[in-house]
């Protein structure tokens, strides 16, 4: 109860409503919803996927779903890894193209490369003998010429050692020739006749 004054200082005695009681525990309602209720009977049966109340609709979805991924991956997915496939697979031929020619046209560089060495040594080997060939004609032909030089120096020098022999020999008779007329002549007194005196030098000499 409470107090109150009303007009002319009257004291009126209101009787208050009575509080409403607490609901029991477990009891009552909230934002509309029982309280107390337990989740599966306040949402149904229990989880959706799992109710077979559902599973039509789940059913349709699920084909949808894998009707739109198999157009996806038909249409979109793998035209473009067969592209990207394709692609790798061209690039690896042509790649092996590439890698098969260069290769050939390796071989062919070193066969002509062994060909031009061994042409290049034949010829080497060809300019050596003719060189060899040339320079030995030139030193045979260098070597009659200075024999041929000898000889004749030689002979030359042999002439004037006879031409010097014989004027020597000449002037040995003529000195021996004098010099036996001069001897007699002292030792005889008397002056000998030059034919002798010649004829006995050039026996002597002779001799």
């Amino acid at each position: 109860m409470s107090e109150t004054h009303g007009p002319a200082g009257t004291f009126i005695l209101a009787q208050s409503s009575p509080t409403p009681e607490a609901p029991a525990p477990g009891t009552g309602t909230h934002s509309g919803v029982e309280i107390g209720v337990p989740p599966a009977e306040a949402h149904g049966s229990g989880f959706p996927p799992f109710d077979a109340t559902t599973f039509p609709s789940q059913l349709i979805w699920l084909a949808i779903t894998f009707v739109a991924l198999y157009l996806l991956m038909s249409r979109i997915a793998l035209p473009r890894i067969a592209t990207i496939l394709e692609e790798r697979h061209d690039r690896i031929a042509d790649d092996l193209e590439e890698a098969g020619k260069l290769k050939s046209e390796s071989e062919t560089a070193a066969k002509a490369y062994e060909q031009a060495l061994t042409g290049a040594r034949g010829k080497a080997t060809a300019i050596a003998s003719e060189t060899r060939e040339k320079l030995s004609g030139e030193a045979e032909t260098g070597r009659k010429a200075l024999e041929a030089e000898l000889a004749a120096k030689l002979a030359d020098a042999e002439a004037k050692i006879a031409a010097t022999k014989t004027s020597a020999m000449a002037n040995v008779r003529g000195i021996a020739v004098d010099a036996a007329g001069a001897i007699v002549n002292q030792l005889t007194g008397a002056e000998p006749a030059p034919q002798a005196v010649e004829a006995a030098v050039d026996k002597a000499i002779g001799s």
